[in-house]
């Protein structure tokens, strides 16, 4: 079997993820074949810094122009926003592995599926409104859309009542509708089969299992290497029907080979595993062949997503603390962790100021006793960050 350094598996992460070695090019090229690297951009509305994609793509790309993203999504249209991991920016040109493992299936036989489909079948109205208007319309926001529901949406969350919302989020996950732009105040609706270029993929329509195949292959390569766990919770998390003997298939194919992270004295836990075409890489990796970064990562970044791996991979501990009261907090509101080469070195709580232009670093903790030069990259790599934001400056607001 195939065995591989701790140091060589976090770097052969890192390397997969964009966020070592040479950078891509910053242009819309560079932008979809890095997301059909990474799989998926997770969104989140937190803005204390900048929105979290556009985050994951400054921490791989550098400083990159936020129009070339826009003219991906809303005019070549060859990115999306769907549910991957969560929801997120996806590509095209995957739409038939989101349409074969949860658009064709959804809302599915559980209870809570089976709660979401008698729900919609009671307020078919307000559903042939919607498509309705669309067609008639074109793109359209929640909010100029009238209410016909004959059933309130219950929920003891913030989405009771809400159900013109409702509907559209389950038609979107249905495939039936898309995001097609957005205004300030949130989402455009449009018919995904007028909106997005779906027809030349029509001849690709896939069984559950070739879809599963794929996105298996898609996870790992983005992984580095992984265990059946990491795969299954990265890229189209939940979503991976029959994943054991899938992966046993590819395993046997010897498209994905079995692996031993580990050193003379221990190996971590569970079964790993490696993409054959990542086998040459790692051996790179391992005898030094290394471009090392520093750079401050999203909270929701695809490289520490998954906590219990990062744990595992890094050594570092890491919590969202977004929701935590803020006398309550350990670390900060969005805090970004700083990667150091293939180390996760320190904590930043920065918050952008957009009147003063001042990125303000409201918190920095050190894993450990700094050098002086992580230090300086440390600071480097806020100053390339204000930047980016449109910022003039970066203030230290602590020791």
């Amino acid at each position: 079997m195939l065995t591989i350094s701790p140091r060589t598996a976090r770097r052969l992460f890192i390397h997969r993820q964009g966020l070592a070695g040479e950078r891509g090019p910053n242009d819309a090229n560079g932008i979809l074949s890095l997301v059909e690297r990474l799989g998926c951009l997770q969104l989140d509305p937190t803005s204390a810094v900048a929105r979290s994609h556009l985050l994951v793509l400054w921490s791989r790309l550098g400083n990159f122009d936020r129009r070339e993203l826009d003219r991906l999504l809303w005019e070549r249209k060859d990115l999306f926003e769907y549910w991957a991991h969560a929801a997120s920016i996806v590509v095209t040109a995957d739409h038939p592995i989101h349409e074969a493992t949860l658009m064709r299936t959804y809302p599915g036989t559980t209870a809570g599926g089976q709660r979401v489909r008698a729900w919609i079948d009671a307020n078919k109205p307000l559903r042939d409104h919607i498509l309705r208007r669309l067609r008639r319309e074109g793109p359209l926001p929640s909010r100029e859309i009238e209410d016909l529901a004959q059933v309130s949406w219950a929920s003891d969350g913030w989405t009771a009542g809400r159900n013109v919302d409702r509907m559209l989020t389950f038609m979107w996950t249905k495939g039936q509708l898309c995001v097609a732009g957005r205004d300030q105040r949130g989402r455009l609706w449009a018919l995904a089969k007028n909106w997005l270029p779906l027809e030349p993929l029509a001849d690709r329509r896939l069984r559950v299992d070739e879809a599963t195949r794929q996105a298996v292959v898609r996870s790992l390569r983005a992984l580095g290497v992984g265990t059946q766990k990491h795969i299954s919770e990265h890229f189209i998390r939940g979503r991976y029907r029959d994943l054991p003997s899938i992966l046993a298939a590819l395993v046997n194919e010897g498209v994905v080979l079995s692996v031993r992270v580990g050193d003379s004295t221990r190996s971590w836990d569970g079964q790993w595993y490696i993409h054959r075409d990542d086998v040459a890489l790692a051996d790179r990796l391992s005898r030094g062949a290394w471009g090392p970064r520093t750079t401050l990562l999203s909270p929701f970044d695809n490289l520490i997503c998954n906590r219990q791996r990062t744990a595992q991979m890094f050594g570092f501990d890491f919590r969202l603390e977004i929701y935590v009261p803020k006398n309550k907090r350990r670390y900060g509101y969005f805090v970004m962790p700083v990667l150091h080469g293939d180390r996760l070195i320190a904590r930043l709580d920065p918050v952008f100021d957009r009147k003063s232009g001042i990125l303000r670093v409201k918190a920095l903790h050190h894993e450990g006793r700094p050098t002086a030069a992580e230090g300086r990259a440390i600071h480097k790599a806020a100053r390339e960050l204000a930047l980016f934001l449109g910022g003039s400056e970066v203030v230290f607001e602590t020791a």
